[in-house]
């Protein structure tokens, strides 16, 4: 079975205090995009291994062991003992530690297909409370529909948006961005945010006055680079831009039939979806 797990932008962020369990609370939009990675699972009944994994495309940092979709299947075999083994292969076009979600969005996508595939009937709750053990953002691919996060971004309030008057240009410079630094540089949440669930109904072409990422400053600051990205899509034209989550990935919305030029780096990712 072959599946195609998409990324997503973060349409404002928002930190609004710090939890006694270590994490942040937080308000953000959730918007899924359509750039994707592709993820086969195959059942191999008989090999010595529990999962052979295989990966082409964008390198993926880290050790094979502490890859997403390898712990997406564990998690469930503690529940499920009888789970056959499994080959599984992935092919990265998202970017990888980049704001956009790309891991967990491969790591819901491997539940729901684990799932779907041994025909184990869990419950959304319980694929759910997987995801949430994998990243705080894992839970919204299984939604995969715009959403008003909170929490840790595990509270998730469907919103309506309608963006298809428009096209969303991706720029991603490839700096690693480290999401434990970023969120060490955030200001003490005493900042006065707007109400983000009453700004994102205002038209799109008015975001820019009311939503904003407030890991902007210290990325900005820090990689003056990326902060770049960010004025040059306003010069091109987009009618909102933005970093999504801790970055580096940077975004900026498009009326359809208004191409930017574009004159970044060689090496920078650049995707118009």
């Amino acid at each position: 079975m072959v599946v195609f797990p998409n990324c997503k932008i973060n349409i404002g962020l928002q930190i609004t205090g710090k939890r006694t369990d270590g994490f942040h609370d937080l308000e953000t939009v959730f918007f899924p995009v359509a750039l994707k990675d592709a993820l086969e699972v195959i059942p191999a009944a008989g090999q010595k291994e529990a999962i052979i994994y295989t990966s082409s495309g964008n390198v993926i940092e880290g050790a094979t062991k502490d890859n997403l979709c390898i712990r997406a299947y564990h998690l469930i075999k503690k529940d499920h003992t009888g789970l056959p083994a499994l080959k599984m292969h992935l092919h990265k076009a998202i970017p990888s530690g980049a704001g956009l979600g790309g891991g967990s969005a491969d790591a819901a996508f491997t539940l729901r297909l684990i799932d779907q595939l041994f025909s184990l009937q869990l419950t959304e709750a319980r694929l759910a409370e997987y995801a949430l053990l994998l990243g705080s953002d894992c839970p919204f691919f299984l939604l995969n529909k715009p959403a008003f996060a909170s929490g840790r971004g595990e509270m998730l309030e469907p919103v309506s948006i309608n963006l298809s008057d428009y096209r969303i240009l991706i720029v991603n410079p490839r700096i690693h961005v480290n999401t434990g630094w970023a969120f060490s540089q955030l200001q003490p949440p005493s900042l006065k945010h707007e109400d983000l669930k009453t700004a994102i109904c205002q038209p799109v072409d008015k975001w820019k006055e009311f939503i904003r990422n407030d890991f902007e400053a210290a990325v900005f600051s820090t990689h003056p680079e990326i902060a770049s990205i960010k004025k040059t899509l306003y010069k091109e034209g987009a009618v909102y831009a933005s970093m999504s989550g801790s970055g580096s990935s940077v975004f900026g919305i498009f009326k359809k039939g208004k191409e930017p030029q574009l004159n970044f780096p060689a090496h920078y990712f650049c995707k118009l979806v």
